[in-house]
């Protein structure tokens, strides 16, 4: 009798920690173009940004970033925008990709050096949809340590996060005179 409740039990942990590996791997399998916030604002709207241009990278703290742009921004900042006064095009969009990071020791100059992602910011130009963030709609997708997949950001997270399109509108309020873009294309 006692083999045969042991046997349930191992039966049983077992059936639970295959369960629990499926629901850990879907997570870290995540389609992260499946993921949209409040608004309007998908994921799926920048499908391909890995590939996209280099506009510039910055550093705050133990933060490392990069900001990536579609065809469209590229191309009017190469005009000179928003320099030159004119708005930025429809269709213009931008992704900053946050890592965490750490002083890589034994390196020369002990650089900080990114060790995990922590979330991917989104920017898109659309006037007619986004006509109250002065044309401009946001999104923050976080990954969430415990599974890696991506979720929206919200307000506990650092810096705090809205649930919708307009999470950025209040901070890029002081790059008025940029057409509310902060970065600038770094010369390559």
């Amino acid at each position: 009798m006692k083999s045969k409740s042991t046997l349930i039990t191992v039966t049983i942990a077992a059936s639970l920690a295959a369960a629990l590996g499926l629901a850990i791997s879907a997570a870290q399998n995540q389609d992260k173009y499946t993921l949209k916030v409040e608004g309007g604002l998908a994921f799926s709207e920048f499908r391909g940004y890995e590939n996209w241009e280099l506009i510039s990278a910055s550093q705050r703290g133990e933060t490392i970033a990069v900001i990536v742009g579609n065809p469209e921004i590229i191309k009017a900042f190469k005009s000179g925008i928003p320099g030159n006064g004119k708005p930025f095009p429809d269709g213009s969009k931008m992704v900053k990709i946050h890592w965490n990071s750490k002083t890589a020791q034994g390196v020369p100059g002990s650089p900080l050096m990114p060790v995990s992602q922590h979330d991917v910011d989104l920017m898109v130009k659309d006037s007619k949809r986004f006509p109250e963030g002065h044309g401009w709609g946001y999104g923050s997708f976080v990954i969430d340590p415990a599974t890696n997949s991506f979720r929206p950001g919200n307000t506990s997270d650092k810096p705090p996060q809205e649930h919708d399109a307009q999470c950025g509108v209040e901070c890029h309020e002081a790059a008025q005179s940029r057409d509310y873009v902060f970065t600038q294309l770094q010369p390559k």
